[in-house]
Parts: C-alpha cells; sequence; structure tokens
C-alpha cells in the first residue's frame, strides 16, 4: 500500500511541475506580447499625427481585426523606408477607405 501511495505522490508532484511550467510560459508569451504592443505604441506614435492615432484607436474598438492591419502595414512602411512623412487623419481616412468592408446601402422602394 505504501509503494501505490508513493506512486500516486510522484505522479500528482510531476503533474504540480508540469502545470508550473506551463504557467510560466503562459505568463512569458503574455509579456512578450506586451513588449510587442508597447513597441508598436511607440512607431505608431513617431509615424501617426494624433488626430490619425485617435481615429485608429476608435477604429481598433469596432474592429480590431481591420485596425490591427492597418497597424501592421504602417509600421511595415515605416520600417522599410517607404513613409516620408507623418500619417495624418485624411491620410488615414483614405487608407481606411480601402481597408473597410463597404456596406451595402439599403433603399427602401414605394409602389
Amino acid at each position: 500500500m505504501d509503494e501505490l501511495e508513493e506512486i500516486r505522490r510522484r505522479r500528482l508532484a510531476e503533474l504540480q511541475q508540469q502545470r508550473q511550467r506551463e504557467i510560466e510560459e503562459i505568463r512569458r508569451q503574455q509579456e512578450i506580447q506586451r513588449e510587442i504592443e508597447a513597441q508598436k505604441r511607440a512607431i505608431l506614435r513617431v509615424i501617426l499625427e494624433p488626430e490619425a492615432r485617435e481615429r485608429l484607436a476608435r477604429i481598433k474598438l469596432a474592429h480590431p481585426e481591420i485596425s490591427e492591419s492597418i497597424e501592421n502595414q504602417l509600421i511595415a512602411l515605416a520600417q522599410s523606408g517607404r513613409l516620408r512623412q507623418k500619417i495624418t487623419d485624411e491620410m488615414l481616412v483614405e487608407i481606411l477607405k480601402k481597408a473597410l468592408p463597404k456596406k451595402r446601402e439599403t433603399r427602401i422602394i414605394r409602389k
């Protein structure tokens, strides 16, 4: 009976260690993600005018996937040296018009 109890105890200890390693890995991944987000915000602060940055933040609330895509494209352009000036709000609006899904116009026709 003691041998069985020892096996259970060892197995429980192994499972606890495995769970602890998983938790540590999740924490490392979260920290890396926070660092990446901080770097993105820093780059966007440099390449976007304040009004454009605010607009992009609002878009992120409604369309996070589109905002993420736009941010990544803008950062890639900046890192490749293809941005010659800061992105203004008007420029961002034009970029967003191309990226946002087209809404169907609804018409009500009376007979």
